[in-house]
């Protein structure tokens, strides 16, 4: 006994006619033929594309959304924050002082003791005289009440025996046998109409059976599903050879576009590389070497020599500002030395005890 079960048998594949295997080559080969151009205008569009969307479009769409910003976003945060806040405050304040306190006054100092005044009259004025006027409108309804029911009586028994009782001996003696006999007349003659259509649909359905649906489903049967069964090959296999030159052509186009993208490097690419590696290399190293670098130490000593004559023109020139104020203005005075102020603290060979003092003022 196997405890696993077998693994379920691939399906087998329902063999094909004589009629797919003979269109499907030449299907695929003139689908492919059409196709082709197509697939590689369409790779060509795609490279185009993505080079448009990454080299302009992003650029322009994150440009355009800063300006964006810049004109719409910003101005309506600056106008909302700086303007209809502060302005809502104030709306908000003026409509409070305006509005709710003296809504609030009104309240408090006009209604409220309105109200109290119309509870007062409520209470001890309009009840007494509504109770007073339900009394008085329960009694008169109570009287009215009682000459309605006699009156309710009386037109009763009159109705009952002038109109009723006679329209009751009409309606048992008369109208009911003449509408059996009328009802009874009526079923019978829709019998025969129900038989009569009856019959006619009857001819009818197999007028039109014989003279539409026979030969309706005779062009379905020999004609229509045929060519539907065809057609459907035919689409299926068109379908098909789509899909198949779509894959080649794709990799034709691959093959293509690689084809050229070796061509132009053979032909642009490694011409431009070798010149620059073979010829404008050494010639920039030799001209670096011997133009460019001579050149730079000789302008770096043009300047230095430069920078040294315009130190000493400017050395020049303060020395001879100083002569011409000497021998405008004559010497600068020389600043007098400070006189020796006699110092109150004692000599070293002077110092103090406690038996003598050896300030100025106090010494012996």
């Amino acid at each position: 006994m196997e405890l696993q079960k077998p693994p379920a048998a691939p399906p087998v594949a329902a063999p094909e006619g004589c009629l797919v295997v003979a269109i499907r080559l030449p299907v695929r080969i003139v689908v492919l033929v059409l196709v082709l151009p197509v697939r590689m205008v369409w790779d060509a569009l795609v490279v185009g594309g993505r080079f448009l969307g990454d080299a302009v479009l992003r650029p322009l769409g994150r440009g355009l959304w800063w300006l964006g910003k810049a004109l719409c976003v910003w101005p309506l945060i600056g106008l909302w924050r700086y303007a209809v806040v502060p302005g809502g405050r104030a709306l908000g304040w003026l409509g409070h002082v305006l509005l709710v306190v003296p809504a609030v006054w009104c309240h408090r100092y006009l209604l409220t003791p309105a109200g109290v005044g119309l509870a007062w009259v409520y209470a001890r004025v309009l009840t007494p005289v509504g109770l007073a006027a339900l009394w008085l409108l329960r009694g008169i309804g109570a009287v009215l009440g009682a000459v309605g029911v006699g009156a309710h009586t009386g037109v009763a028994w009159l109705l009952r025996y002038l109109v009723v009782v006679p329209a009751r001996w009409v309606y048992a003696w008369c109208l009911a046998p003449v509408g059996r006999g009328v009802a009874w007349c009526v079923r019978e003659v829709w019998l025969f109409l129900g038989m009569l259509a009856r019959g006619i649909g009857l001819v009818l359905y197999w007028t039109g059976r014989i003279l539409l649906v026979l030969p309706a489903l005779a062009l379905w049967r020999w004609v229509l599903a045929p060519v539907g069964r065809f057609l459907a090959v035919v689409a299926r296999e068109v379908g098909d050879a789509l899909g198949h030159a779509w894959r080649i052509a794709g990799r034709i186009s691959r093959a293509v576009g690689r084809s050229l993208g070796t061509l132009f490097r053979w032909i642009f690419v490694e011409p431009v590389r070798w010149v620059y590696r073979t010829v404008l290399t050494p010639v920039g190293h030799v001209v670096r070497d011997a133009v460019l670098r001579p050149a730079a130490r000789a302008a770096r000593s043009v300047g230095r020599t430069a920078r040294q004559a315009l130190a000493a023109a400017r050395e020049t020139a303060r020395q001879a500002r100083v002569d011409v104020r000497r021998m405008l203005f004559g010497e600068p005075k020389q600043p007098r030395e400070r006189e020796a102020v006699v110092r109150r603290e004692p000599s070293a060979g002077e110092t103090r005890t406690l038996g003598r003092s050896t300030t100025a003022l106090t010494k012996d």
